[in-house]
Protein backbone atom coordinates (compact mmCIF):
# COMPACT_ATOMS: atom_id res chain seq x y z
CA UNK A 1 0.00 0.00 0.00
CA UNK A 2 2.74 2.66 0.70
CA UNK A 3 3.86 2.15 -3.11
CA UNK A 4 0.49 3.03 -3.89
CA UNK A 5 0.51 6.28 -2.09
CA UNK A 6 4.36 7.33 -3.27
CA UNK A 7 2.67 6.69 -6.98
CA UNK A 8 -0.18 8.70 -6.07
CA UNK A 9 1.79 11.53 -4.05
CA UNK A 10 4.33 11.66 -6.96
CA UNK A 11 1.27 13.07 -8.86
CA UNK A 12 -0.25 15.34 -6.04
CA UNK A 13 3.11 17.10 -5.27
CA UNK A 14 5.12 17.54 -8.28
CA UNK A 15 4.77 21.00 -9.74
CA UNK A 16 6.47 20.21 -13.35
CA UNK A 17 3.04 20.38 -15.00
CA UNK A 18 1.72 23.81 -15.64
CA UNK A 19 -1.34 23.56 -17.85
CA UNK A 20 -0.77 19.72 -19.64
CA UNK A 21 -3.80 20.25 -21.98
CA UNK A 22 -1.72 22.39 -24.07
CA UNK A 23 0.47 19.68 -25.35
CA UNK A 24 -2.64 17.45 -26.12
CA UNK A 25 -3.14 17.22 -30.44
CA UNK A 26 -6.71 18.69 -30.00
CA UNK A 27 -5.56 22.22 -28.31
CA UNK A 28 -6.06 25.22 -30.11
CA UNK A 29 -3.43 28.02 -29.65
CA UNK A 30 -4.03 31.49 -30.15
CA UNK A 31 -1.75 31.57 -33.36
CA UNK A 32 -0.90 29.25 -34.98
CA UNK A 33 3.17 29.31 -35.98
CA UNK A 34 4.82 28.77 -39.52
CA UNK A 35 0.93 28.25 -40.92
CA UNK A 36 0.42 32.06 -42.26
CA UNK A 37 0.14 31.32 -45.61
CA UNK A 38 -2.13 28.28 -45.69
CA UNK A 39 -4.39 30.08 -42.90
CA UNK A 40 -4.84 32.97 -45.29
CA UNK A 41 -5.22 30.67 -48.12
CA UNK A 42 -8.01 29.01 -46.02
CA UNK A 43 -9.86 32.15 -44.95
CA UNK A 44 -9.44 33.60 -48.71
CA UNK A 45 -11.37 30.48 -50.31
CA UNK A 46 -13.96 30.04 -47.54
CA UNK A 47 -14.35 33.94 -46.77
CA UNK A 48 -17.44 34.31 -49.58
CA UNK A 49 -19.78 32.64 -46.99
CA UNK A 50 -19.35 35.40 -44.74
CA UNK A 51 -22.30 37.10 -47.03
CA UNK A 52 -24.02 33.96 -47.87
CA UNK A 53 -22.18 32.60 -51.17
CA UNK A 54 -21.35 28.93 -51.25
CA UNK A 55 -17.41 28.53 -51.18
CA UNK A 56 -15.32 26.50 -53.69
CA UNK A 57 -14.92 22.94 -52.69
CA UNK A 58 -11.44 22.62 -50.61
CA UNK A 59 -8.98 19.75 -50.52
CA UNK A 60 -5.95 20.27 -47.72
CA UNK A 61 -3.16 17.58 -47.60
CA UNK A 62 -0.37 16.77 -45.98
CA UNK A 63 1.83 14.62 -43.63
CA UNK A 64 -0.09 13.46 -40.40
CA UNK A 65 0.92 16.43 -37.56
CA UNK A 66 1.27 19.03 -40.49
CA UNK A 67 -1.23 21.75 -39.21
CA UNK A 68 -4.37 20.96 -41.51
CA UNK A 69 -6.81 20.41 -38.95
CA UNK A 70 -5.76 22.89 -36.65
CA UNK A 71 -5.09 25.53 -39.63
CA UNK A 72 -8.84 24.76 -40.69
CA UNK A 73 -10.47 24.72 -37.42
CA UNK A 74 -8.53 27.70 -36.68
CA UNK A 75 -10.41 29.27 -39.69
CA UNK A 76 -14.20 27.97 -39.56
CA UNK A 77 -13.61 29.41 -35.34
CA UNK A 78 -12.89 32.91 -36.31
CA UNK A 79 -15.57 32.84 -39.30
CA UNK A 80 -18.10 31.79 -36.92
CA UNK A 81 -17.37 34.44 -34.79
CA UNK A 82 -17.10 37.12 -37.20
CA UNK A 83 -20.84 36.16 -38.27
CA UNK A 84 -22.17 35.79 -34.80
CA UNK A 85 -20.47 39.41 -34.11
CA UNK A 86 -21.37 41.12 -37.34
CA UNK A 87 -24.90 39.10 -37.53
CA UNK A 88 -23.96 38.69 -41.07
CA UNK A 89 -25.45 35.79 -43.28
CA UNK A 90 -25.86 32.42 -41.38
CA UNK A 91 -22.94 30.21 -41.56
CA UNK A 92 -22.72 26.53 -39.73
CA UNK A 93 -19.34 24.29 -39.89
CA UNK A 94 -20.32 20.55 -39.33
CA UNK A 95 -16.96 18.69 -38.40
CA UNK A 96 -16.36 14.65 -38.99
CA UNK A 97 -13.51 12.67 -38.40
CA UNK A 98 -13.38 9.85 -41.15
CA UNK A 99 -11.27 7.38 -38.86
CA UNK A 100 -13.43 7.67 -35.71
CA UNK A 101 -14.91 3.82 -36.13
CA UNK A 102 -18.41 5.12 -34.34
CA UNK A 103 -18.89 7.28 -37.33
CA UNK A 104 -17.18 6.79 -40.67
CA UNK A 105 -17.57 2.70 -41.10
CA UNK A 106 -21.20 3.40 -43.80
CA UNK A 107 -22.21 6.34 -45.31
CA UNK A 108 -25.21 5.38 -43.26
CA UNK A 109 -23.07 6.99 -39.98
CA UNK A 110 -21.72 9.31 -41.40
CA UNK A 111 -24.78 10.77 -42.61
CA UNK A 112 -26.53 10.24 -39.48
CA UNK A 113 -23.93 11.67 -37.25
CA UNK A 114 -24.28 15.24 -39.70
CA UNK A 115 -28.28 14.88 -38.73
CA UNK A 116 -27.26 14.82 -34.97
CA UNK A 117 -24.83 17.97 -35.03
CA UNK A 118 -27.49 19.72 -36.89
CA UNK A 119 -29.82 18.33 -33.91
CA UNK A 120 -31.66 15.80 -35.61
CA UNK A 121 -32.11 12.62 -34.43
CA UNK A 122 -32.01 8.88 -36.66
CA UNK A 123 -31.41 5.33 -35.37
CA UNK A 124 -28.05 4.26 -35.80
CA UNK A 125 -29.34 1.53 -38.07
CA UNK A 126 -32.46 0.33 -39.79
CA UNK A 127 -33.85 3.60 -42.22
CA UNK A 128 -32.71 3.25 -45.94
CA UNK A 129 -29.52 5.46 -46.58
CA UNK A 130 -31.43 7.06 -49.39
CA UNK A 131 -34.08 8.02 -46.47
CA UNK A 132 -31.48 9.42 -44.22
CA UNK A 133 -29.96 11.63 -47.18
CA UNK A 134 -33.80 13.26 -47.19
CA UNK A 135 -33.63 13.59 -43.74
CA UNK A 136 -29.86 15.18 -43.94
CA UNK A 137 -31.19 17.60 -46.92
CA UNK A 138 -34.93 18.59 -45.06
CA UNK A 139 -32.79 19.94 -42.13
CA UNK A 140 -30.11 21.89 -43.74
CA UNK A 141 -32.75 23.13 -46.23
CA UNK A 142 -35.40 24.75 -43.75
CA UNK A 143 -33.71 27.39 -43.80
CA UNK A 144 -31.29 30.04 -45.60
CA UNK A 145 -27.95 29.20 -44.68
CA UNK A 146 -24.41 28.08 -45.78
CA UNK A 147 -23.17 24.83 -44.36
CA UNK A 148 -19.52 23.99 -44.73
CA UNK A 149 -18.77 20.38 -44.24
CA UNK A 150 -15.00 19.06 -42.70
CA UNK A 151 -14.18 15.68 -43.98
CA UNK A 152 -11.13 15.18 -41.69
CA UNK A 153 -8.99 11.80 -42.95
CA UNK A 154 -11.31 11.36 -45.53
CA UNK A 155 -9.21 8.64 -47.06
CA UNK A 156 -10.08 6.72 -44.37
CA UNK A 157 -13.39 6.71 -45.36
CA UNK A 158 -12.94 5.76 -48.70
CA UNK A 159 -11.11 3.39 -47.72
CA UNK A 160 -13.46 1.50 -45.52
CA UNK A 161 -16.68 2.99 -47.86
CA UNK A 162 -15.87 3.78 -51.22
CA UNK A 163 -15.64 7.72 -52.98
CA UNK A 164 -19.39 7.84 -54.04
CA UNK A 165 -20.41 9.07 -50.92
CA UNK A 166 -18.49 11.85 -51.30
CA UNK A 167 -19.77 12.48 -54.78
CA UNK A 168 -23.05 12.58 -53.76
CA UNK A 169 -22.50 15.01 -51.09
CA UNK A 170 -21.12 17.31 -54.05
CA UNK A 171 -24.24 16.79 -55.85
CA UNK A 172 -26.60 17.88 -52.72
CA UNK A 173 -26.60 21.68 -53.78
CA UNK A 174 -28.96 20.70 -57.49
CA UNK A 175 -31.20 19.76 -54.63
CA UNK A 176 -31.49 22.48 -52.19
CA UNK A 177 -33.37 25.42 -52.54
CA UNK A 178 -32.67 27.36 -49.66
CA UNK A 179 -28.84 26.44 -48.56
CA UNK A 180 -25.88 25.12 -50.43
CA UNK A 181 -22.71 23.44 -48.85
CA UNK A 182 -19.16 23.48 -49.36
CA UNK A 183 -17.20 20.59 -48.74
CA UNK A 184 -13.70 20.56 -46.95
CA UNK A 185 -11.70 17.50 -47.39
CA UNK A 186 -8.73 16.89 -45.23
CA UNK A 187 -5.92 13.71 -46.59
CA UNK A 188 -2.98 12.68 -45.04
CA UNK A 189 -2.33 10.29 -48.15
CA UNK A 190 -0.53 13.06 -50.75
CA UNK A 191 -1.62 10.47 -53.10
CA UNK A 192 -5.63 10.03 -52.27
CA UNK A 193 -6.93 12.15 -55.21
CA UNK A 194 -5.14 9.78 -58.14
CA UNK A 195 -6.82 6.94 -56.97
CA UNK A 196 -10.30 8.81 -57.06
CA UNK A 197 -12.88 8.72 -59.93
CA UNK A 198 -12.57 11.87 -62.12
CA UNK A 199 -15.65 13.17 -61.19
CA UNK A 200 -15.32 13.00 -57.38
CA UNK A 201 -11.67 14.60 -58.02
CA UNK A 202 -13.06 17.45 -59.87
CA UNK A 203 -15.88 18.52 -57.32
CA UNK A 204 -13.65 18.12 -54.50
CA UNK A 205 -10.43 19.68 -55.66
CA UNK A 206 -11.84 22.53 -56.67
CA UNK A 207 -9.38 24.06 -54.73
CA UNK A 208 -5.72 22.31 -53.04
CA UNK A 209 -4.03 23.92 -50.60
CA UNK A 210 -0.31 21.59 -49.13
CA UNK A 211 1.33 21.18 -45.99
CA UNK A 212 4.91 20.52 -45.96
CA UNK A 213 6.39 18.70 -42.97
CA UNK A 214 7.98 21.32 -40.41
CA UNK A 215 11.60 21.53 -39.95
CA UNK A 216 13.50 21.10 -36.91
CA UNK A 217 13.67 24.78 -36.12
CA UNK A 218 9.71 25.20 -37.01
CA UNK A 219 8.86 22.07 -34.65
CA UNK A 220 11.45 23.63 -32.18
CA UNK A 221 9.46 27.08 -32.34
CA UNK A 222 6.55 25.31 -31.88
CA UNK A 223 7.14 23.30 -28.91
CA UNK A 224 9.08 26.41 -27.21
CA UNK A 225 5.82 28.51 -27.31
CA UNK A 226 3.89 25.83 -25.98
CA UNK A 227 5.92 24.56 -23.28
CA UNK A 228 5.66 28.03 -21.80
CA UNK A 229 2.19 28.06 -20.50
CA UNK A 230 2.80 23.84 -20.25
CA UNK A 231 5.61 23.91 -17.70
CA UNK A 232 7.02 25.46 -14.87
CA UNK A 233 9.54 27.29 -15.29
CA UNK A 234 12.96 26.07 -15.35
CA UNK A 235 12.20 22.22 -15.36
CA UNK A 236 13.36 21.34 -18.92
CA UNK A 237 16.39 20.48 -19.25
CA UNK A 238 18.88 21.66 -21.63
CA UNK A 239 19.17 20.01 -25.17
CA UNK A 240 15.37 18.69 -24.30
CA UNK A 241 13.13 20.85 -26.51
CA UNK A 242 15.70 20.70 -29.54
CA UNK A 243 15.94 16.48 -28.75
CA UNK A 244 12.56 16.81 -29.26
CA UNK A 245 12.10 18.46 -32.61
CA UNK A 246 14.96 16.38 -33.74
CA UNK A 247 13.06 13.21 -33.18
CA UNK A 248 9.87 14.44 -34.92
CA UNK A 249 11.50 16.48 -37.88
CA UNK A 250 13.22 12.42 -38.63
CA UNK A 251 9.44 11.35 -38.55
CA UNK A 252 7.92 13.41 -41.37
CA UNK A 253 8.26 16.52 -39.57
CA UNK A 254 5.07 15.60 -37.76
CA UNK A 255 4.04 18.61 -35.12
CA UNK A 256 1.56 16.46 -32.91
CA UNK A 257 4.51 13.70 -32.30
CA UNK A 258 6.76 16.48 -31.11
CA UNK A 259 3.91 17.41 -28.07
CA UNK A 260 3.41 13.99 -27.77
CA UNK A 261 6.87 12.86 -26.86
CA UNK A 262 7.76 16.04 -24.51
CA UNK A 263 3.94 15.56 -23.19
CA UNK A 264 4.91 11.59 -22.25
CA UNK A 265 8.67 12.96 -21.23
CA UNK A 266 7.15 15.05 -18.88
CA UNK A 267 4.74 12.31 -17.29
CA UNK A 268 7.84 9.45 -17.27
CA UNK A 269 9.99 12.50 -15.37
CA UNK A 270 6.13 12.84 -12.60
CA UNK A 271 6.36 9.46 -12.34
CA UNK A 272 9.77 9.27 -11.62
CA UNK A 273 9.21 11.72 -8.56
CA UNK A 274 11.60 13.98 -10.42
CA UNK A 275 11.74 18.04 -10.12
CA UNK A 276 13.09 18.16 -13.98
CA UNK A 277 12.62 16.72 -17.50
CA UNK A 278 16.56 15.09 -18.90
CA UNK A 279 16.98 13.71 -22.09
CA UNK A 280 16.64 10.30 -21.17
CA UNK A 281 13.03 10.89 -20.35
CA UNK A 282 12.69 11.87 -24.41
CA UNK A 283 14.41 8.87 -25.60
CA UNK A 284 11.84 6.44 -22.84
CA UNK A 285 8.92 8.67 -24.37
CA UNK A 286 10.25 7.96 -27.74
CA UNK A 287 9.97 3.82 -27.30
CA UNK A 288 7.26 4.08 -25.81
CA UNK A 289 5.47 6.17 -28.57
CA UNK A 290 6.56 4.03 -31.18
CA UNK A 291 5.05 0.83 -29.43
CA UNK A 292 1.62 2.97 -29.02
CA UNK A 293 1.08 4.38 -32.16
CA UNK A 294 2.04 0.89 -33.72
CA UNK A 295 -0.89 -0.84 -31.73
CA UNK A 296 -2.86 2.36 -33.11
CA UNK A 297 -2.10 1.96 -36.29
CA UNK A 298 -3.57 -1.95 -36.52
CA UNK A 299 -6.50 -1.26 -34.31
CA UNK A 300 -7.50 1.17 -36.70
CA UNK A 301 -6.69 -0.25 -40.01
CA UNK A 302 -10.14 -1.52 -41.92
CA UNK A 303 -10.73 -5.76 -41.63
CA UNK A 304 -9.15 -6.45 -44.98
CA UNK A 305 -5.90 -4.78 -43.88
CA UNK A 306 -6.24 -7.30 -40.24
CA UNK A 307 -6.71 -10.32 -42.26
CA UNK A 308 -3.98 -9.62 -44.67
CA UNK A 309 -1.58 -8.97 -41.57
CA UNK A 310 -3.30 -11.38 -39.37
CA UNK A 311 -2.12 -13.97 -42.41
CA UNK A 312 1.93 -12.80 -41.90
CA UNK A 313 1.75 -13.26 -38.28
CA UNK A 314 0.71 -17.07 -38.24
CA UNK A 315 3.36 -17.09 -41.21
CA UNK A 316 6.25 -15.64 -38.85
CA UNK A 317 4.79 -18.00 -36.27
CA UNK A 318 5.47 -21.07 -38.29
CA UNK A 319 9.26 -21.89 -37.74
CA UNK A 320 8.64 -24.93 -40.76
CA UNK A 321 8.66 -21.34 -42.88
CA UNK A 322 11.60 -19.91 -43.86
CA UNK A 323 11.24 -17.28 -46.30
CA UNK A 324 7.95 -15.08 -46.78
CA UNK A 325 6.78 -14.66 -49.98
CA UNK A 326 3.24 -12.80 -51.13
CA UNK A 327 2.12 -15.87 -52.67
CA UNK A 328 2.62 -17.68 -49.20
CA UNK A 329 0.58 -14.80 -47.89
CA UNK A 330 -2.19 -14.63 -50.21
CA UNK A 331 -2.85 -18.73 -49.77
CA UNK A 332 -3.17 -17.94 -46.01
CA UNK A 333 -5.19 -15.25 -46.51
CA UNK A 334 -7.48 -17.03 -48.87
CA UNK A 335 -8.19 -19.64 -45.32
CA UNK A 336 -8.68 -17.23 -43.28
CA UNK A 337 -11.15 -15.34 -45.26
CA UNK A 338 -13.07 -18.37 -45.17
CA UNK A 339 -12.54 -19.24 -41.47
CA UNK A 340 -14.15 -15.44 -40.68
CA UNK A 341 -16.81 -15.49 -43.66
CA UNK A 342 -14.73 -12.35 -45.17
CA UNK A 343 -14.75 -11.75 -49.05
CA UNK A 344 -11.24 -13.01 -50.62
CA UNK A 345 -9.37 -10.17 -52.24
CA UNK A 346 -8.16 -10.04 -55.59
CA UNK A 347 -4.02 -10.78 -55.08
CA UNK A 348 -2.89 -7.49 -56.39
CA UNK A 349 -4.95 -5.98 -54.41
CA UNK A 350 -3.79 -7.70 -51.34
CA UNK A 351 -0.05 -6.74 -53.11
CA UNK A 352 -1.18 -2.90 -52.29
CA UNK A 353 -1.92 -3.99 -48.73
CA UNK A 354 1.39 -4.99 -48.66
CA UNK A 355 3.01 -2.19 -50.26
CA UNK A 356 1.11 -0.03 -47.61
CA UNK A 357 2.15 -2.21 -44.91
CA UNK A 358 5.73 -1.72 -45.90
CA UNK A 359 5.25 1.81 -45.86
CA UNK A 360 3.92 2.15 -42.10
CA UNK A 361 6.59 -0.10 -41.73
CA UNK A 362 5.09 -2.92 -40.15
CA UNK A 363 6.85 -5.20 -42.65
CA UNK A 364 9.90 -5.13 -44.59
CA UNK A 365 9.31 -5.75 -48.19
CA UNK A 366 11.86 -6.43 -51.13
CA UNK A 367 11.26 -7.17 -54.21
CA UNK A 368 12.63 -9.63 -56.16
CA UNK A 369 13.33 -11.43 -59.54
CA UNK A 370 12.16 -14.74 -59.85
CA UNK A 371 13.14 -14.96 -63.46
CA UNK A 372 10.16 -16.74 -66.29
CA UNK A 373 7.82 -16.47 -62.53
CA UNK A 374 7.95 -12.94 -62.54
CA UNK A 375 8.49 -10.61 -59.88
CA UNK A 376 7.41 -11.28 -55.88
CA UNK A 377 7.85 -9.29 -52.39
CA UNK A 378 9.95 -11.45 -49.72
CA UNK A 379 8.09 -10.42 -46.20
CA UNK A 380 9.41 -9.62 -43.09
CA UNK A 381 7.53 -8.75 -40.19
CA UNK A 382 8.75 -5.68 -38.49
CA UNK A 383 6.85 -5.47 -35.38
CA UNK A 384 9.36 -6.49 -32.17
CA UNK A 385 8.53 -9.22 -30.07
CA UNK A 386 6.84 -7.41 -27.20
CA UNK A 387 4.70 -5.55 -29.96
CA UNK A 388 3.51 -8.77 -31.92
CA UNK A 389 1.73 -10.54 -28.73
CA UNK A 390 -0.59 -7.25 -27.77
CA UNK A 391 -1.04 -7.11 -31.90
CA UNK A 392 -2.01 -10.89 -32.08
CA UNK A 393 -4.69 -10.29 -29.02
CA UNK A 394 -6.03 -6.98 -31.25
CA UNK A 395 -5.93 -8.54 -34.08
CA UNK A 396 -8.04 -12.05 -32.62
CA UNK A 397 -10.49 -9.80 -31.21
CA UNK A 398 -11.08 -7.41 -34.05
CA UNK A 399 -11.38 -10.78 -36.28
CA UNK A 400 -13.55 -12.61 -33.79
CA UNK A 401 -11.24 -15.37 -33.97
Amino acid sequence: MDKLDQIFDSFATSNLFRNKSVLQSNYSPETILHRSEQVENIASILGPTLTGERASNLFLYGKTGTGKTLSARYVSDKLETKVKSAGLARLKFLYINCKSKKVSDTEYRIIAELITQLGGKVPATGLPTDAVYSKFIDMIDSRKQIIVLILDEVDQAVKKISDNFIYTLTRVNSELKNAQISLVGISNSLTFMDNLDPRVRSSLGEEEIIFPPYNALQLRDILTERAKTAFSEGVLGEGVIAKCAAYAAREHGDARRALDLLRVAGEIAVREGGNKVNLSHIDTANQKIERDKMLDVIESEPTQFQLVLHSIMLLDKDKSYGTIFTGDVYNIYQDVCERTKNEVLTQRRVSDILAEFDMLGIINARVISKGRQGRTREIKLSLSSNIKEKAGDILKKALDL
